[in-house]
């Protein structure tokens, strides 16, 4: 199993995602995981990649084992997130049809990202399959003794109402919504965990970074953490908000529903098979109506925290490694 950001950045979504399933496949006791391996051909059945970089060419083209890619991102996952991205998408697109067409399987993390691998990177039908992202939902169940600890590590009083978003700072993650409900509800605490892991190659980094500088003094920013400590901040929160205006199948979203959680997304079509009506989905203006009903009505708040058990029980990585095994020994 193969993922570059075990040698580059780890501050993103694929990676959670290629650990949480390696991790799920390593408690059984029927397959053998072997970790990335730059440097050399691994004797195995199946390579399965979860990025797409160079550095993957080597397991790519290893003859002998099935080949199964991870198809985490499109051609529209990189406007917004990294620089001059809508200048050179053709060829992304272009690089992305020839890398996913040489896999035996593309997985790919819901069906809008499978409608485009057909559709739009020519992927043939056949080649494709929907696998969700998941997590080990246990790991993210806190009791209110753990709950009452996080704040106290955090320095977060005991009757502060917090609002966690979570994502690389970038503009199509929208922290700008995450600023104007700062502003606009003062005895709220917001917190954004994450920063800008690419620095100057992320997406208008100066206008990001001065954002950054510039929040209310009601918001904080926590800048690129390992991601253990990102469960402090889910079990100190109350709600999880995510505004970004483009995801394929968020991890973080799946985290904050282990905790627990009310979620509050975007309304976007990329949730309609996933999360569905289980996360508030809600447009620029809907955001702080929203928190405030979450904040002031326990039984809205009851609802949407129901909701989110829901999503935790749909997207369990024990049931996605028990499905990925079965697909392995069909590959081999």
């Amino acid at each position: 199993m193969v993922s570059e950001s075990d040698i580059s950045v780890q501050g993103h979504g694929v990676h959670t995602a290629y650990v949480e399933i390696a991790a799920a496949l390593e408690k059984r006791n029927d397959v053998q995981v072997i970790r990335g391996e730059f440097g050399r051909t691994a004797d195995c059945d199946v390579v399965h990649m979860h990025t797409i970089g160079t550095s993957t060419w080597r397991k790519l083209f290893q003859k002998g084992p099935a080949k199964v890619v991870s198809a985490h991102v499109v051609p529209a996952s990189f406007v917004g997130s990294i620089i001059l991205a809508k200048y050179w998408r053709f060829a992304a697109s272009w690089y992305m049809q020839w890398y996913y067409n040489q896999a035996d399987k593309v997985l790919a993390v819901s069906q809008t990202v499978a409608d485009i691998l057909h559709r739009d990177l020519h992927v043939p039908k056949k080649k494709i399959e929907v696998f969700y992202n998941t997590i080990d939902m246990q790991r993210y169940e806190f009791t209110a003794k753990q709950k009452a600890a996080a704040r106290r590590r955090l320095q977060i009083r005991d009757d502060s109402w917090v609002v966690l978003g979570n994502g690389q700072v970038q503009p199509r993650k929208r922290l700008d919504i995450f600023v104007k409900m700062a502003q606009a509800m003062p005895d709220v605490s917001f917190i954004w965990v994450g920063g800008i892991p690419f620095k100057q190659l992320g997406a208008d980094y100066a206008s990001m970074q001065r954002l950054i500088n510039e929040v209310p003094s009601n918001l904080k920013i926590t800048g690129v953490i390992p991601h253990e400590q990102v469960a402090d901040y889910l079990a100190a929160a109350n709600v999880f908000c995510l505004p970004a205006e483009q995801e394929n199948h968020p991890m973080c979203v799946l985290e904050a529903a282990g905790a627990g959680l009310p979620i509050v997304t975007r309304d976007l079509p990329e949730y309609n098979d996933t999360f569905k009506d289980d996360v508030w989905r809600c447009q620029d203006d809907d955001f702080v109506n929203a928190m405030t009903q979450l904040r002031d009505n326990a039984k809205v708040y009851a609802r949407w925290k129901a909701k989110a058990s829901t999503i935790a029980q749909r997207f369990d990585s024990a049931a996605a490694a028990e499905r990925l095994v079965k697909l392995y020994r069909q590959l081999v």
